[in-house]
């Protein structure tokens, strides 16, 4: 069994990889050769979660656990077995594991569902997952305008600046939310945000947008009214969606919920829906454990040809 830190995971998982195994995966969601549990979270008094994901997807099944505290902060761990034989292969330190699979499914999404001249991209927040979200952006297509918004102005300089740098390109720092919306055939939200972080007539006919910040039943980032204006939007799972995606929860009522265009990915993926060049489309990413696993799998894969990660003894 080996062991793999954060460092090895980041060297091994690029995001074009990632990306192309997004769609693999979801191919396989659509086919039935892969399986998803939804997340479960134990909650306890003191303030600290336990949150655990499954899944399975060809020669490998595991599952992703990781606690956290609001004041203290997440440890994510990932474990991969053996399909055939339930053989324990690798843990993981999984905290880049998600953010890159985060970021990959987006890329996917984004090259299913918008406009192939979609030229100009919207970033609201700065954090980590922000990050990673451009790369999965800029791993799928080029852009004439990059701008980015986030409530500190410091750390949105700072976003911008070294994400030029980082990936070479211009990425803009822009004073509100509106100017980074405006005009973007490609919006992205990846906030910790309670409330709607933009507004529904900011977006023009024709844009795209994956808000991936929230997935607690009370948070959102989008609002309500943009949620019932979209033509169709995607989620990983519907099952998981019902459960914590805050953003279509606080907008549907229980009709809503059962209107086609409220679809999976998989399905998006399979050729089940085409948009049409004015449809307003939306990924609510929550994240599934058949993500980690197929990024897993390959990082274990990438490890075993290059000789790397620490050999453990168990008995």
């Amino acid at each position: 069994m080996l062991y793999f830190t954060e460092s090895d995971v980041r060297e091994l998982l690029p995001m074009r990889e990632a990306i192309h195994h997004m769609q693999t995966a979801f191919e396989r969601l659509a086919t039935g050769e892969a399986i998803n549990q939804p997340r479960r979270r134990l909650v306890l008094p003191t303030g600290s979660v336990l949150h655990y994901m499954a899944a399975s997807d060809g020669p490998y099944f595991g599952a992703k656990i990781y606690s956290a505290h609001a004041r203290h902060g997440a440890h994510f761990l990932f474990l991969l077995y053996r399909s055939e034989d339930a053989e324990p292969l690798a843990l993981m330190e999984a905290n880049y594991l998600g953010q890159i699979r985060t970021g990959a499914v987006s890329g996917m999404a984004t090259r299913n569902m918008a406009r192939p001249d979609a030229d100009t991209l919207g970033i609201i927040g700065s954090g980590f997952q922000a990050r990673s979200q451009l790369s999965a952006m800029l791993a799928e297509r080029s852009f004439r305008r990059i701008r980015v918004w986030s409530r500190e102005a410091g750390k949105r300089a700072t976003f911008a600046s070294e994400c030029s740098a980082a990936f070479d390109v211009r990425v803009e720092a822009v004073d509100t939310a509106e100017e980074a919306v405006r005009g973007a055939g490609i919006m992205v939200t990846a906030t910790n945000a309670k409330d709607p972080v933009l507004e529904s007539d900011w977006i023009e006919p024709g844009t795209h947008i994956n808000a991936m910040g929230s997935n607690q039943a009370k948070r959102r980032e989008i609002p309500a009214e943009l949620v019932r204006r979209a033509d169709w939007i995607a989620v990983d799972s519907i099952e998981q969606a019902r459960m914590e995606s805050g953003d279509l929860l606080l907008a549907l009522d229980e009709d809503g919920w059962k209107d086609p265009k409220v679809v999976e990915l998989k399905d998006v993926v399979a050729g089940g829906r085409k948009r049409q060049p004015a449809d307003i489309t939306i990924f609510k990413s929550n994240g599934l454990a058949v993500e980690d696993v197929i990024c897993a799998g390959y990082v274990y894969e990438i490890a075993l040809q290059r000789g790397r990660g620490v050999e453990m003894r168990y008995s």
